[in-house]
């Protein structure tokens, strides 16, 4: 079986200008690759999932008792089913059609197709405990709205959870600012094509947009690889206040 590096694809990273059109590259990007992405998510290829990071996502939101949870970028729904086995009702969205029909076909949990701009404008009507973002995060502008229209989606007192590349491990020689960068899929079979840009951010960029979405008590927390003892991600767990009330 192959194994693959999740921090393979930023190896030939290069800082490019903002560009909100990018963000539409990355759609058409996963789009193009929702087969090998579900079969390679299904096969567990991917190493640091396997050992690290699927079990520190699936433990970030388990350890806040949840009854429902929202998961953006749901992808072909393994999160979704391994939270609807501990008793979770989960709602996943997802942009791609073809991933949503495959998170549907396995079950366990109510799936939709919808953009995270459709999101952001008010066309998702729910009400969680938690939304949860696994490595789904990769735009710019898109991203921006999408994490200042979430409190709109959370019961008070709800938390907002997004697992993503470690900042400083995914920077690799490039500059330490926020910024496009360019992707590939090294590591990954030949069946991937058409890398996704993806815009990276420091760990002040990240917490800044969950504040000025209106977030309090970030928290941090930073899987190691049992490996190397290196970061395989980090996880914010971003809390609304009590007196916020979801629309």
């Amino acid at each position: 079986m192959r194994r693959i590096n999740a921090f393979s694809f930023i190896a030939t990273t290069n800082v490019m200008d903002r560009n909100t059109d990018k963000d539409r590259k990355i759609i058409d990007s996963w789009s193009t690759n929702a087969s090998p992405w579900i079969r390679a998510v299904r096969d567990r290829e991917i190493e640091s999932r396997k050992l690290v990071t699927d079990t520190a996502i699936v433990d970030a939101v388990m350890n806040r008792n949840p009854e429902s949870v929202l998961d953006l970028g749901c992808g072909e729904g393994w999160l979704a089913r391994e939270l609807d086995a501990r008793g979770v009702e989960v709602i996943g969205v997802d942009v791609v059609p073809d991933l949503i029909a495959a998170a549907r076909q396995a079950g366990a949990g109510d799936f939709r197709t919808m953009s995270y701009e459709d999101v952001a404008r008010g066309r998702l009507v729910v009400s969680v405990d938690i939304v949860v973002c696994n490595f789904s995060l990769i735009g710019a502008q898109v991203v921006d709205d999408l994490i200042r229209a979430t409190p709109s989606l959370l019961k008070a007192g709800g938390t907002l959870i997004v697992q993503t590349l470690h900042p400083v491990a995914a920077c690799g020689d490039r500059p330490y600012v926020d910024g496009w960068r360019e992707g590939s899929w090294a590591g990954f079979s030949n069946d991937f094509t058409d890398p996704a840009p993806w815009y990276f951010r420091t760990i002040e960029g990240w917490t800044g947009l969950f504040e000025t979405a209106g977030f309090s008590r970030i928290e941090i927390s930073e899987p190691l690889h049992p490996d190397t003892h290196l970061p395989a991600s980090i996880i914010f767990c971003a809390k609304i206040s009590e007196a916020q009330v979801s629309n």
